[in-house]
């Protein structure tokens, strides 16, 4: 919050069926509503007449406190009496990350599905994004790289959005290491990518890299039967040996914001008044 990447006709959208929905339901409180956005076309997963877990964060990040604005209109408040009228867009960015329970569950693979299997979430606030977004990580328990060695293997739909990313991290001082259609590709743009084996292509492979402490940081959207199967094994080794694993583009350019901002200087602490 706010939102950093989404397209001003998917969020006029998002508005438009959110204050229809609420007139259609008559609800009067709370309501949470789940949007997925898949190019310019906007989806609603599913709408409930009730709080979530997303209202804490979203309190904090604007400084007004929901729960307790909706327990006053349900009991007979009107908005305008409340002074609760405008939408609310701080000049800071809040990011919501989720705590992952998979460390406590050997074997288990790392890939997210529909179901929810975070057992809690951590917050990042900031004014600037790379910075929220690295204090959301690191409150987490994920320890972004400042220096070392990348790891790259990006299905074909994926390899050119890479581009950007791996030259921002090569900027960084960061080496970059990647799979051989993947290299071809960065490399024809002009960067300085190193060779790293697929798992069947013999060794030293990305496991041994994970293993031998020499990748510390891995971005990959892998495809195919052959590739899935690698997958959850790079997922399940990057997991045991603490090294970051980054699964989307989305991911990948917040992640090359947040090292950068680490590198600029130090995350400052701030009391969350401070920021309203």
């Amino acid at each position: 919050i706010p939102y950093q990447t989404l397209a001003p006709a998917a969020v006029e959208t998002i508005r438009q069926w959110t204050v229809a929905l609420a007139k259609a339901l008559n609800v009067i409180g709370l309501m949470n509503i789940q949007f997925a956005v898949q190019g310019e076309t906007v989806y609603i997963l599913e709408a409930t007449p009730r709080a979530s877990r997303t209202v804490p964060f979203v309190s904090k990040a604007i400084g007004t406190p929901l729960a307790k604005m909706a327990s006053r209109v349900m009991s007979g408040k009107t908005l305008p009496e409340l002074g609760f009228v405008e939408e609310q867009i701080p000049e800071h960015v809040s990011v919501k990350e989720a705590v992952l329970p998979f460390a406590k569950f050997p074997g288990t693979d790392t890939i997210l599905g529909p179901e929810m299997r975070s057992t809690g979430e951590a917050m990042g606030i900031d004014v600037d994004f790379g910075k929220a977004f690295a204090k959301a990580q690191l409150s987490a328990g994920q320890k972004l790289p400042l220096e070392g060695t990348v790891f790259v293997s990006m299905s074909d739909r994926h390899k050119e959005a890479v581009v950007p990313v791996v030259k921002d991290l090569i900027e960084l001082g960061l080496k970059v290491i990647a799979t051989e259609g993947t290299r071809k590709v960065l490399c024809l743009h002009g960067l300085d990518v190193g060779l790293m084996l697929k798992l069947h292509e013999g060794r030293p492979n990305v496991l041994d890299g994970i293993k031998n402490g020499e990748i510390q940081l891995i971005i990959t959207t892998p495809s195919g039967e052959e590739a899935r199967a690698d997958g959850i094994k790079i997922r399940r080794s990057s997991l045991d040996y603490k090294v970051p694993l980054i699964t989307t583009i989305a991911g990948a350019k917040a992640t090359a914001a947040a090292i950068r901002a680490l590198k600029s200087g130090s995350l400052e602490v701030k009391a969350m008044q401070d920021y309203y």
